[in-house]
C-alpha cells in the first residue's frame, strides 16, 4: 500500500486550488504528446530530466509506466493509466474539499502577510473564557492567540523557559500563606520579574448528574456518600483547588472513591460525570451546562494571566490588554456561566494578588 502526502505551495499568483502531483504532470504529458522529447519540451524540462525521473518513480511503485517502442509512439502503460484515471477521479470527487482546504490555508498564512496582525503565544489552563476571547480578538483586533492547553504548573514552567509569552493559570482570591496554592506557584513565580494580568473571576465546583441524585453539596459529602469522583491531573490548577478543598474539610485526596484515573480538562470531567463513569468532579460550570449536568459552586477563582515583566510593552501584550479592556470582552464575559467581570486586562503585580511575599513597601513591586 502506497501512502499519500500532501504538500502545498505559496505564490503570489492566483490560479486554480489543485493539489499537484509531478509524476501525473509527467505522465499527461507523454499521453498528450506522445513522446518523451515532446513531454519535456512541453514542460520546460530537459530529456534528461522527465527520462530519469520516468525511471526513477517506476523503481519506487515497482511497476512500469511508459510503454514504447521502436518507430511507435510512447504510451503509458497499464498502470500508467491507471494512475491516471485514478487521479482524474480524486480530483473531481476531492474538488470542493481541495478548494476549501486551500481557502483555510490562504486565510492562515494571510496572517502572516499582514503587517497589522499580531500573534501571542499562550500556554493556559483550561477555561471556556479562553476560545471565546481568541475569536475575539482576531474577528476585532487582528489579534491571534496561539493557545496551547495544559496544566498550570506547566503553562508558568513554559512561560519560564522561553517556550510562551504569557501563561494562565488559576487561584482562589488573595490564597492565604501556607496554602496549597503558594507551595505549588510560589516556586514558579519571582516579584520584579513577573506580572499579572487580569483575566477574570470564575466559579467552580461539582459536576453531578441531572437533579444530582446523591444529593452532594459539598467535598464532605462526595466522600461519605462514596461518590465516584473523577479527577483531574496533578500539577493541573483544579487539582490544587481540589486538595485545597478537601483539606478545608479535613479529609484528602486518598478519601475520595474512585478508580483513580485523570481526566486532561473540565469537559473531559463533565463527559465522564454524562456517560455514567462517575458521579461527580471539580469544574467550571460552562462544562456542566453544557452538556446538561447539574452543578454545585463551591468556590471563586482568579484566573490569572501572567508575563514577564519585560514582555508587557510587547504589541501583542498590548493589544492583549485592549482586547480585555474592550466592552466587547465585557459583554462575553458577562454571557459565559459562571464568569465574572474582575480586574480585566489591569496589570497588577504578584505580591498583591499572590500576598506570600513579605518584602517594605519600598522595594515592592
Amino acid at each position: 500500500m502506497h501512502r499519500v502526502q500532501l504538500h502545498y505551495t505559496l505564490s503570489r499568483e492566483a490560479g486554480a486550488a489543485l493539489v499537484r502531483h509531478p509524476l501525473m504532470a509527467l505522465l499527461q504529458a507523454v499521453e498528450a504528446s506522445g513522446s518523451i522529447s515532446a513531454a519535456a519540451r512541453s514542460l520546460g524540462l530537459s530529456y534528461r530530466h522527465v527520462w530519469g525521473e520516468l525511471k526513477r518513480w517506476e523503481d519506487e511503485l515497482g511497476n512500469e509506466l511508459i510503454v514504447w517502442e521502436k518507430g511507435q509512439s510512447a504510451r503509458l502503460s497499464p498502470f500508467g493509466a491507471k494512475l491516471m484515471w485514478a487521479e482524474r477521479q480524486a480530483q473531481a470527487r476531492l474538488a470542493p474539499q481541495i478548494e476549501a482546504l486551500s481557502a483555510d490555508l490562504e486565510r492562515a498564512f494571510a496572517v502572516a502577510f499582514d503587517p497589522d496582525a499580531s500573534i501571542l503565544k499562550l500556554h493556559a489552563s483550561h477555561d471556556d473564557a479562553l476560545p471565546a476571547l481568541r475569536g475575539l480578538a482576531a474577528r476585532e483586533h487582528n489579534l491571534h492567540l496561539d493557545i496551547h492547553f495544559t496544566g498550570s504548573v506547566d503553562a508558568i514552567a513554559a512561560l519560564n523557559a522561553g517556550r510562551c509569552i504569557m501563561a494562565g493559570f488559576h487561584t482562589r482570591p488573595q490564597p492565604v500563606k501556607g496554602s496549597l496554592a503558594q507551595r505549588t506557584y510560589q516556586p514558579l513565580l519571582k516579584p520584579g520579574l513577573h506580572k499579572i494580568i487580569g483575566f477574570g473571576r470564575r466559579t467552580q465546583g461539582l459536576i453531578v448528574a441531572p437533579g444530582n441524585p446523591l444529593d452532594i453539596r459539598s467535598m464532605a459529602d462526595a466522600v461519605h456518600k462514596g461518590a465516584r469522583f473523577v479527577l483531574r491531573a496533578p500539577g493541573s490548577g483544579t487539582r490544587v483547588l481540589l486538595e485545597e478543598l478537601l483539606a478545608d474539610a479535613g479529609l484528602r485526596p486518598a478519601d475520595l472513591a474512585g478508580d483513580g484515573h485523570n481526566e486532561p480538562s473540565h469537559a473531559a470531567v463533565a463527559q465522564a460525570v454524562a456517560s455514567g463513569a462517575g458521579d461527580a468532579g471539580l469544574g467550571i460550570e460552562g462544562a456542566a451546562r453544557s452538556r446538561g449536568l447539574d452543578f454545585v459552586a463551591l468556590a471563586q477563582e482568579d484566573y490569572h494571566l501572567v508575563c514577564l515583566k519585560s514582555a508587557l510593552e510587547l504589541p501583542a501584550v498590548t493589544a492583549l490588554r485592549q482586547v480585555l479592556q474592550s466592552a466587547g470582552w465585557r459583554a462575553q464575559m458577562a454571557a459565559l456561566p459562571g464568569y465574572q467581570i474582575a480586574h480585566c486586562g489591569e496589570v497588577q503585580a504578584l505580591t498583591h494578588q499572590l500576598p506570600w511575599w513579605s518584602f517594605s513597601r519600598k522595594k515592592r513591586q
